[in-house]
């Protein structure tokens, strides 16, 4: 049976061409239109829909003021924004990903645009994560699930144990998808500013979206955060969230480890990639490396890890199942064995602090 899809837009030609667009898709059905958000709460309020497509800016209630009382309303729906706003609004972005938005797809600039293959098939694998996803629901504490399977080896790889002073010793790389941002927001706003370690994030995002993410994550941290730019130094007590379309790649160079993009094709679909990011670590300096595979389609950053556990000392932590909005990721990383911890998200910044401490 198609999936049930509520479309919300206040442009009816908008909501002609989005509805055509899915009507050629088997998998889903436009059962319900709205041309406002008022008109969109009253249909929640009567109806069940598999997901919304919700657009920003509408009159008398914008597409934020529709999340902000779902929220009030304790409805639960999943919702994908369709806005031109996504674009220059990256901002407004974040915000309805915060407040629940699942994922997010940009309207092309010209109606025209809208009829590319390209837009259509964007829209149609959006769609299918935000109704294949989950809502995670409040997760009481529960006890963290260590992995039996895996034991990491300190390995001697020739390399001086002398310590010297500014060397930094440990290094936390996380890898995160759909419902990143949210997911970013719980662990790295309970990270404190004296960390031992710098953290480097790559999010599944195209340019233009990660330097709002850095903005909104810094402003609700103790720890500093900021979009990477190309030569970098890393910096204990400090993270680091790789550009939009952009790969990242950690290179050591004359006792330093810098920051550095590339403009190579997507990876596994993705830029950045967190196997990318992974893997450059191999020839870092870190004794050990902290990886953090949050919520998310797909599998980047399994592959990654396996390359980076043959010759690095590793701690792996996955997000635990029940708090991810795509179990995909963490489940790839889990079903490889190479997991030493299953958190739920509340508990990923503690676990996270245990492994590299404080200064």
């Amino acid at each position: 049976m198609p999936k049930k899809i509520l479309l919300v837009d206040d442009s009816a030609l908008m909501r002609r061409v989005v509805c055509d667009i899915i009507s050629q898709d088997g998998r889903f059905v436009v059962a319900d239109t709205a041309c406002n958000g008022i008109e969109a709460l009253e249909l929640l309020g009567r109806n069940s829909y598999d997901a919304v497509i919700l657009d920003v800016n509408m009159p008398k209630l914008s597409g934020i003021g529709v999340l902000q009382e779902l929220n009030k309303r304790q409805i639960r729906a999943k919702v994908m924004m369709n806005s031109s706003m996504t674009s220059e609004g990256a901002a407004v972005t974040i915000e309805a990903l915060e407040l629940g938005a699942l994922d997010f797809i940009q309207k092309p600039e010209k109606l025209f645009d809208t009829a590319s293959g390209e837009y259509q098939e964007r829209l149609l694998n959006t769609l299918n994560i935000v109704v294949k996803s989950v809502i995670p629901g409040t997760v009481t504490r529960r006890p963290s699930v260590t992995s039996s399977f895996h034991k990491h080896v300190h390995v001697d790889h020739g390399k001086s144990k002398e310590k010297f002073v500014g060397r930094i010793q440990k290094l936390v790389a996380i890898a995160s998808s759909t419902g990143g941002p949210k997911a970013l927001q719980t662990v790295i706003s309970k990270l404190p500013d004296n960390l031992n370690a710098p953290v480097v994030i790559v999010q599944h995002m195209p340019a233009g979206f990660t330097a709002s993410l850095a903005e909104r994550l810094n402003g609700l941290s103790k720890i500093k955060v900021r979009e990477a730019v190309s030569g970098d130094i890393l910096e204990v007590g400090k993270v680091y969230i790789a550009r939009g379309g952009s790969h990242l790649k950690i290179q050591y160079q004359n006792g330093q480890h810098r920051v550095l993009f590339t403009d190579e094709p997507p990876r596994e679909g993705v830029k950045p990639s967190a196997n990318y990011m992974f893997e450059s670590l191999r020839d870092s300096d870190f004794e050990e490396i902290v990886c953090v595979v949050l919520t998310g389609m797909g599998a980047d950053g399994t592959k990654g890890i396996k390359n980076l556990d043959q010759i690095k000392n590793l701690y792996v932590i996955a997000q635990e199942q029940s708090t991810c909005v795509v179990y995909g990721m963490p489940r790839a990383i889990v079903e490889s064995g190479l997991v030493d911890q299953i958190l739920p998200i509340e508990e990923i910044a503690q676990g996270i602090i245990t492994n590299v401490g404080v200064r």
